[in-house]
């Protein structure tokens, strides 16, 4: 069997920049991923360039969105959780673990990929990270999948160290830029949304690499 990719992010979009191009290499070579997706981002400020969306319609729009940059990437399995967008952090603990534990069990991943719990910048990436190890840390050593986490918070190498896993993506940066592209109400700049062209070399250089560390629970 092939490697079972199981991804927890809290919102739409999240997966556009710092995975989408591992995700569509790893589904080259034949894993399965699963995406759940926490929320659909509905408190997010963004709402177009011009403005397309409103408060009322920006959760529709978020979660067509995702599910066009899912397509983009290749994901076979999209997950939506239905938490509120920039509460995570106060979700009852039972519910939200419990959520991600009924994953884990009928997933059986070989990999999670998630945000790393404290360098993440937002709260909501953080306490899904946290969320995150904490059921993958209340399971046996034995039976736990590596957790592989998105770090960007500001000096994180210089607490963290270098990333353990660098993953050269240039080859799906055709999946990355349309999984970008995809979230057209959040994302304005000329150059993501095809308006200017980017040279390939600052494609490759600006896209191309893409970074994570191992969570390590001893």
């Amino acid at each position: 069997m092939g490697k079972r990719i199981l991804v927890v992010l809290p919102h739409p979009d999240d997966e556009a920049f710092g995975i989408s191009g591992t995700l569509a290499k790893e589904i080259a070579g034949g894993a399965h991923v699963t995406y759940a997706c926490l929320t659909l981002g509905e408190m997010g400020r963004n709402m177009g360039v011009p403005p397309f969306a409103t408060r009322v319609t920006l959760p529709a729009i978020r979660k067509l969105e995702l599910e066009e940059s899912c397509r983009e990437i290749g994901i076979q399995d999209l997950r939506m959780l239905g938490f509120h967008d920039k509460t995570i952090e106060f979700e009852d603990r039972k519910k939200l673990d419990g959520s991600i534990h009924e994953l884990v069990n009928e997933i059986d991943p070989t990999l999670i990929l998630t945000f790393y719990p404290g360098y993440s910048v937002h709260p909501d990436h953080d306490a899904t990270g946290e969320a995150v190890v904490r059921v993958v840390g209340s399971l046996p050593a034995h039976k736990r999948p590596p957790v592989q986490c998105v770090a960007f918070a500001k000096n994180h190498e210089e607490e963290l160290g270098h990333p353990d896993v660098v993953n050269d993506v240039q080859d799906y940066l055709t999946h990355k830029m349309a999984s970008i592209r995809a979230h057209r109400s959040q994302f304005q700049a000329a150059e993501l949304l095809g308006n200017k062209k980017m040279p390939d070399k600052a494609i490759r250089e600006r896209f191309g690499t893409e970074r994570f560390w191992t969570y390590r629970f001893d």
